[in-house]
């Protein structure tokens, strides 16, 4: 992409997060891991309320669930709960933020990541590598895709190692309403 498609695609996909107050989609989950022959498969339903609650849903092949929301991660492990207060970690606050943002699309925030735009008839791709050398001991690169509408229908999230895992989002709604009772466990 020149820098002209660049920008332009950062300013719709600005205006669309801006406006989305609410995300619900199903998606399938890809995780790789180099030394298996094949890819470890699970899907579910993603639940996303601004500014900042997240309910990762999984149904297949495990019934497992886990929440972002109010600085605690609630996890429901098949009726097994368990919760976990990061109030004080910035480290969580930027990994939130980041799902969050990754989720709506809007994570151009040149002075976290450097960035590589690509497109197709279809979609437009863009890569992102974290500046800071703590945050990408963990996370090597992003690599979110937009239908032409702006809307995330890829993230992929590559370690280190070169294992990663990618999310296909399907069927998605947007700004329909939801309640903080689809947060809970």
């Amino acid at each position: 992409m020149n820098s002209t498609q660049s920008e332009a695609l950062k300013a719709k996909v600005k205006k669309l997060a801006d406006a989305t107050q609410t995300i619900s989609s199903d998606f399938t989950q890809f995780k790789h891991i180099d030394f298996l022959s094949n890819d470890i498969e699970s899907s579910g339903v993603l639940k996303f309320k601004a500014p900042d609650m997240v309910k990762w849903q999984y149904t297949k092949p495990y019934n497992y669930s886990i929440v972002f929301k109010d600085r605690t991660i609630f996890i429901n492990d098949d009726g097994n709960k368990s919760n976990l207060d990061v109030g004080g970690s910035k480290l969580f606050e930027r990994l939130n933020r980041l799902i969050a943002s990754s989720i709506r699309g809007d994570m151009f925030d040149e002075e976290e990541f450097s960035m590589k735009f690509f497109t197709d008839t279809e979609s437009d791709l863009v890569h992102f590598s974290p500046k800071d050398p703590q945050f990408s001991e963990f996370i090597n690169a992003f690599h979110i895709r937009f239908d032409k509408k702006g809307e995330v229908v890829q993230v992929k999230m590559i370690e280190p190692s070169g294992d990663f895992t990618r999310i296909e989002f399907h069927n998605r709604k947007t700004n329909e309403a939801l309640s903080n009772a689809d947060f809970s466990q």
